[in-house]
């Protein structure tokens, strides 16, 4: 039965990737946590298996022994993109859009012509690829760079207004899965890039089936990332947009919000509470004894800032003035005692509270200037 084919190295290669990403999407799957954001990357990393599928048995020679295998319906290109868009919503808002099948209608129309030409006999079936293939793929090429460019936009616009919605609440970003959402965008968009290159070039210089292998190998290799950290990032927390503005309803006040803003800075000074690395805004509100909305009324108002900013700042000022006091502990190691989460986020809250890096400002004051 095996007769014919030839098991080589890049078929190895794609059968070691496909199998990765399919037990990576089962994981997903059963995670209990973020389960629609989980799912959709899980049915991601299957769409994206699927499209290396006949670069793993066509260079095994899977179509030479066995015709009939054309238009084998793997390559739904379509689904990417909107999939990928579906991801980053499902983690901001814990759920779809509404109506959000529709995005989904391409890859099924796709998926539907590929399967009705598959189910064509075999002498129809090889005489309608001779005679439309140039035209399909390019329909389907031109549809994908649309699907690129405005999925890609859209998503980084939720990435963007996520990132805005959660400065107001959390106090470091980079204990929540941000950075993580961030870099997957990052991803998607190099190997859309990349994509993009590949079919301009193969449209104007046809590449042929061995030319395209690398576009196959950067599939693989960014679905690979997507899963591995995908899995490594699964149960993160990932508080919500509607929650988050449900907590700031408008607070009918008129109080001289600047002066609330500095009593309560005081406040929050005097007892430390900005150490805490995993303060909130609801967390910090109770602290108080306000709520949510009065505090970022005074914060946002009163103080010229996000929370996010808000906390940075008072955190920088407690490394200043413990370096003023002579403390000799390692910057970092005060930096991390005063709650900051990272040296990066350190030296850029201290630069900006201070207006200068931190080791500048202990040499300064270290010679008593």
């Amino acid at each position: 039965m095996l007769e014919g084919l030839a098991f080589g190295w890049r078929t190895a290669v794609f059968t070691v990737a496909v199998i990765q990403l399919l037990i990576l999407a089962a994981a997903l799957a059963r995670t209990l946590a973020n389960r629609a954001a989980n799912r959709t990357l899980a049915a991601l990393l299957v769409v994206m298996a699927a499209i290396v599928m006949p670069w793993l048995i066509g260079f095994a020679g899977f179509y030479d022994k066995w015709p009939w295998l054309s238009f084998a319906p793997f390559q739904i290109t379509l689904a990417v993109a909107p999939l990928a868009w579906l991801y980053t919503g499902a983690l901001t808002e814990g759920r779809w859009p509404d109506k959000a099948s529709w995005h989904l209608i391409p890859a099924l129309l796709q998926f539907s012509y590929l399967a009705a030409c598959f189910c064509l006999p075999p002498d129809a079936k090889l005489a309608w690829a001779d005679k439309s293939a140039d035209t399909f793929s390019l329909i389907v090429s031109a549809a994908l760079v649309a699907q690129m460019a405005c999925y890609g936009r859209a998503a980084a616009h939720q990435l963007k207004a996520y990132r805005a919605a959660l400065s107001d609440h959390v106090a470091d970003q980079t204990r929540f899965a941000v950075r993580w959402l961030a870099a997957a965008l990052g991803a998607l968009a190099l190997l859309f890039t990349v994509w993009t290159s590949y079919l301009v070039w193969d449209l104007v210089a046809p590449l042929g089936y061995f030319g395209l292998m690398g576009l196959y190998v950067a599939i693989a290799a960014v679905a690979l990332y997507l899963g591995i950290e995908g899995w490594r990032h699964a149960a993160l927390p990932f508080p919500h947009l509607a929650d988050l503005a449900a907590e700031l309803a408008p607070a009918a006040d008129n109080r001289d919000w600047a002066a609330q803003g500095r009593e309560w800075a005081e406040v929050i000074r005097r007892n430390g509470w900005a150490r805490d690395e995993d303060l909130t805004l609801a967390r910090l509100a109770r602290l108080i004894g306000t709520n949510s909305a009065y505090l970022s009324r005074a914060i946002n108002r009163g103080q010229g800032t996000n929370f996010a900013s808000f906390i940075a700042r008072l955190r920088a000022e407690a490394v200043a003035e413990r370096l003023r006091s002579g403390d000799r502990a390692d910057l970092l190691t005060i930096a991390l005692e005063e709650g900051f989460g990272s040296k990066a986020s350190f030296n850029r809250a201290f630069t900006a509270a201070l207006g200068e890096a931190p080791s500048q400002f202990r040499r300064r004051v270290s010679k008593g200037e």
